[in-house]
């Protein structure tokens, strides 16, 4: 499909399935080399990065545990700047090596949150795997260890993304027409 509809917006074809699985499989080579025998916790953030965790994971070849957490910042297509901690971490992770899965970080809010909270509780390491990245949104200094794609500041739905909790069954990524 070059153009989808999504609620009340229009959107164009933006990024193929075949060009995304095609990076997810490099970050999950690049995770596979450095935690071969160190057994990392991966924390999927919700609801978005479900998708790209669950192509990630056919990838890895490591042994690993899995976790999820929730935390919400937008509302429609704009970020609100609040965070707010919907499913949270219940279990000590101190001296734990984590890899956080994020679907998109644009202004840097949210993991900033999340990077906080795993400093507090003790992690011997906190990486960052992230399907796309927006690097004229974000706002914070701190180390993005694995990128999918850089892209612009479009407003993007599909592969896990959504607009008001729509379109993220997409297998493709779409981009807003404005």
């Amino acid at each position: 499909m070059s153009t989808i509809k999504v609620l009340d917006k229009e959107f164009k074809l933006y990024i193929k399935q075949e060009e995304i699985e095609a990076v997810i499989k490099d970050i999950a080579h690049q995770i596979n080399e450095e935690y071969k025998d160190k057994n990392p916790l991966f924390l999927v953030m919700l609801n978005g990065a479900f998708m790209f965790a669950s192509q990630l994971f056919k990838e890895l070849t490591i042994d690993c545990e899995t976790s999820f957490v929730k935390y919400s910042t937008y509302s429609g297509t704009q970020s609100t700047c609040e965070v707010k901690e919907l499913i949270g971490l219940n279990s000590s992770l101190k001296g734990r090596n984590v890899v956080i899965i994020e679907d998109i970080i644009d202004s840097g809010f949210t993991m900033n949150c999340l990077l906080q909270k795993l400093d507090a509780m003790g992690v011997e390491s906190a990486k960052i795997a992230t399907m796309l990245f927006k690097p004229d949104a974000f706002k914070f200094n701190y180390k993005i260890d694995y990128i999918g794609l850089n892209i612009g500041n479009e407003f993007i739905v599909g592969y896990g993304l959504d607009y008001n909790e729509h379109g993220r069954n997409y297998a493709s990524i779409y981009k807003v027409v404005e």
